[in-house]
């Protein structure tokens, strides 16, 4: 009988053992029950397209569902304080990107978050350049082409944009920094809206994000002259990219996975590992490409470099184009 109680001790030492360190972190087997995804933007849109998809793929691989929750407001900045204020234990993360890591510290004179102190980075997820189309009657048929016509037309022509301070807008006042011409921006409330004045010729171009625009110019209704990524778009890669012109130009709309500051580090590595493994996986890669997306995994501690580079780069831009809020 003493041998049979030693022995039943023993094992429930062993296994206490075991189980103290899920026990003592609280973090071990993440993800152990679901996670909140929280989108900043609305419902049925690209954006929220694409964060579902690469969260059923999360699911998938991890065995625990990801709720894509939509928190929309103030052009993404109310998610982001959810995200900001969600406890810092991996069960809640969300989309971060270039309008509301990189752009709104310039943009706005006050928001309710540090980009710098307030998130734990974890990966990018994906990178979507704009296109620019311009209207078939201007004759220029090249990027080259329509920054010699604009020269030698100063102020005849303008271009349009989802609204101010989006990165459409901040891709035409880019272009006009970088090719020393002088175009009017005209904001609209969405891209959509804007096409009937370009067709028309009421406004002469648009850097739109590639599934509106592409669609467009393959009807015939506009020319596509130029993708502003760093490199040609595997989506539409007989479209030069405007840094072929203008070197170092480079004005994608790029998302990361983010959470609240004070992560632990084992799950930041957990969540990073899925991340890659979702963000790899062929079907992913496939269906992000139908949208006119890259998918885009990065460490922690890359993305985190990336978006305090992406900041310093666009301020000064930022600052040019008047598009500041006080």
């Amino acid at each position: 009988m003493r041998h049979h109680a030693a022995g039943r001790r023993a094992v429930l030492i062993a296994s206490a053992t075991l189980a103290a360190p899920r026990l003592a972190s609280g973090q071990e087997a993440w993800p152990a029950r679901p996670v909140r995804y929280i989108n900043p933007y609305a419902a049925g849109g690209p954006t929220d397209t694409l964060s579902r998809q690469l969260c059923q793929k999360m699911a998938d691989l991890s065995g625990q569902q990801f709720v894509v929750e939509n928190r929309t407001g103030s052009g993404g900045i109310v998610g982001n304080q959810a995200i900001a204020q969600a406890a810092p234990d991996g069960y809640t993360l969300g989309l971060g990107g270039i309008a509301t890591h990189a752009m709104a510290p310039t943009l706005y004179a006050r928001i309710p978050f540090d980009p710098h102190r307030d998130f734990t980075f974890v990966s990018g997820m994906w990178q979507l350049p704009n296109l620019l189309v311009v209207n078939n009657d201007i004759p220029a048929r090249s990027v080259p082409e329509l920054i010699a016509h604009l020269k030698a037309h100063p102020g005849r022509y303008s271009y349009a944009s989802a609204g101010s301070g989006t990165t459409l807008h901040i891709s035409g006042e880019l272009f006009k920094t970088m090719a020393g011409v002088d175009i009017t921006h005209v904001p609209y409330r969405g891209s959509a809206a804007a096409y009937p004045d370009i067709i028309a010729g009421r406004v002469h171009m648009i850097f739109d994000n590639i599934p509106g625009a592409l669609a467009q110019a393959r009807q015939g209704r506009v020319r596509a002259l130029g993708v502003t990524s760093a490199a040609r778009s595997p989506v539409v890669p007989e479209v030069p990219a405007i840094s072929e012109t203008l070197a170092g130009f480079d004005m994608s709309s790029w998302t990361c996975l983010c959470g609240p500051a004070g992560i632990p580090r084992d799950v930041v590595a957990r969540i990073s590992d899925l991340a890659r493994r979702a963000l790899e996986a062929e079907d992913l890669k496939r269906q992000y490409l139908e949208q006119g997306a890259t998918a885009w995994w990065t460490t922690p501690e890359q993305i985190a470099d990336f978006r305090a580079a992406e900041e310093r780069r666009l301020a000064p831009v930022i600052r040019a184009s008047g598009a500041r809020v006080d």
